[in-house]
């Protein structure tokens, strides 16, 4: 692969295109900001995914026997 790359630079919009996007959104009624108490209740995804901690958790025990067993 080579060093250079052929992908385009990323450019953020200009705050004349960052106004109508802004517009835009605010006008789709299935996208509304947040309000504060959704805000509040929010919770990080890392508390939420996953598998649910175990009430009785496990005890790691190690048990040597001889070769002759």
């Amino acid at each position: 692969m080579s060093k250079t790359s052929k992908r385009h630079a990323i450019r953020p919009p200009s705050p004349e295109e960052d106004a109508l996007i802004r517009k835009a959104a605010q006008s789709d009624p299935g996208a509304q900001p947040l309000t504060a108490r959704q805000m509040r209740e929010m919770a990080p995804a890392r508390s939420v995914l996953g598998r649910p901690k175990s009430e009785n958790k496990k005890l790691l025990v190690s048990v040597r026997y001889s070769r002759e067993v």
